[in-house]
């Protein structure tokens, strides 16, 4: 059984963790304090230093454990050896969009709060080397898509691919119609968008 200082100690910090994850998703990672934070959770901003090491830290425990998460989704979905490279990339497009609009509130601080260019060899932060392998992860479907080798040109039709992806989240992000009824109602089109990208990129490589 757990100590009441044990107890308060685990409140304290899910309290902490809870209003960062706020005034990150309203305000912007950048523009939060340690104090603004500390105010909101009810605590001196010296309290936070106990349980966090710096902003940075508190990031990273609220973004990793659902990186990780969409990782591994996609990863399984990148692995299935039935299914078409097309095919695929549509449902690491359905995951992705689910998987942000399901967190829409965080999503932004999820992948880009501290975000490192995607073509940075070793980034310093941990959030970004695995933002950069869920990246990764993309491109290499997009390269069987295309047969094409891994060089630049690929890493600018993944970015593009990208642009696409987020382009769909900054449509719906507002949108209060219930979540599984959208994506039932839009997977057709996101399916014909991928097909019509395809197209493009493969009629560019010509």
């Amino acid at each position: 059984m757990k100590s009441k200082q044990v107890q308060r100690s685990e409140e304290t910090k899910k309290q902490i963790l809870q209003s960062a994850g706020k005034l990150f998703a309203k305000k912007g990672y950048d523009a939060v304090t340690i104090r603004e934070i500390a105010k909101d959770a009810g605590c001196s901003h010296t309290t936070i230093y106990l349980y966090f090491k710096d902003k940075d830290a508190l990031l990273h425990q609220l973004s990793m454990p659902s990186l990780h998460e969409l990782h591994e989704q996609l990863q399984q979905i990148s692995k299935v050896s039935t299914s078409s490279a097309e095919d695929k990339l549509k449902e690491i497009s359905h995951e992705y969009i689910y998987f942000c609009l399901n967190n829409r509130n965080m999503y932004d601080v999820f992948f880009n709060a501290k975000s490192s260019r995607v073509d940075e060899e070793v980034p310093e932060l941990e959030i970004n080397k695995l933002r950069l392998e869920i990246f990764a992860l993309m491109k290499v479907v997009i390269q069987e898509c295309l047969s094409i080798p891994n060089d630049e040109q690929l890493l600018t039709l993944s970015r593009i691919y990208y642009y696409q992806l987020n382009g769909i989240l900054s449509t719906y992000s507002y949108q209060h119609e219930p979540l599984n009824v959208l994506m039932e109602r839009l997977t057709p089109t996101f399916d014909l968008a991928i097909e019509i990208l395809l197209l493009g990129f493969k009629e560019k490589l010509k």
